[in-house]
């Protein structure tokens, strides 16, 4: 696991956008596409809107990335909690992207059948592949969750599927999200982490005891891929190592 801190918000998301940038470019010298998971939440906002302005819109081959999602709410493209819809509108509207390297989690099926069609999607990508995506990006919020995987949910221990839904009642609505299989074969995992709402949560997730029905997050560990934690100092502020 390597950690990254910085100061604020502004320079965490510069770091994180200049990382995103040398791997893309590494990558796309070896193969013809890069595989991208990209996370919904606030954090990654201020990191989108940077991505779609020069230097970075110009410098990343857009056209030879395929976008994922990490996990959707069960609303529609057009409700402003949708996670694709910010994406869309911070990001993928503003560079040379091609439509059908866009996949998003479909929330106008029952969420039986977009389980099924997105599962089916990234066997066709990677079943007979040791690695999944070329790189994941991921949020983890003020109760240690990351994806749709909550704090005593079930899901959080599925080992086969790669794509699962469920209701969850604290917000009244289904949720669809990639499973912690899927991720832990990801060539790269990201962690963007921001705000001192964040510190007692990543202490928990980063050097406390192992409890992954409270620490959600703790589950993800790439199986041979590398582990990134790009975090700002107030989030920062209560780990000792």
């Amino acid at each position: 696991m390597t950690l990254h801190i910085a100061s604020d918000t502004a320079s965490l998301s510069l770091k994180l956008a200049e990382y995103l940038k040398d791997q893309i470019l590494e990558t796309l010298q070896q193969q013809e596409r890069f595989t991208l998971v990209l996370s919904g939440g606030s954090t990654p906002k201020q990191l989108y809107d940077l991505l779609a302005e020069p230097p970075f819109r110009d410098e990343i081959p857009w056209e030879k990335i395929h976008f994922f999602w990490g996990d959707e709410r069960f609303v529609p493209f057009e409700d402003e909690r949708n996670n694709a819809r910010m994406a869309y509108e911070t990001l993928l509207n503003k560079v040379n992207v091609r439509p059908e390297n866009i996949h998003v989690m479909r929330t106008d099926l029952d969420p039986e059948a977009a389980v099924l069609q997105y599962e089916s999607l990234l066997k066709a990508y990677f079943g007979e592949c040791e690695t999944t995506f070329d790189l994941v990006l991921l949020g983890m919020g003020d109760d240690a969750h990351t994806l749709s995987l909550f704090p005593g949910t079930a899901v959080i221990h599925e080992m086969d599927k790669w794509v699962h839904a469920f209701f969850l009642k604290a917000q009244e609505m289904y949720r669809i999200t990639l499973t912690a299989p899927v991720v832990n074969k990801a060539a790269r995992v990201v962690f963007l982490t921001a705000g001192a709402n964040k510190a007692s949560a990543l202490k928990q997730v980063l050097e406390g005891e192992k409890d992954l029905d409270q620490y959600p997050s703790q589950i993800i560990q790439p199986e041979n891929g590398a582990l990134h934690w790009f975090i700002d100092t107030a989030a920062a502020s209560l780990l000792t190592n």
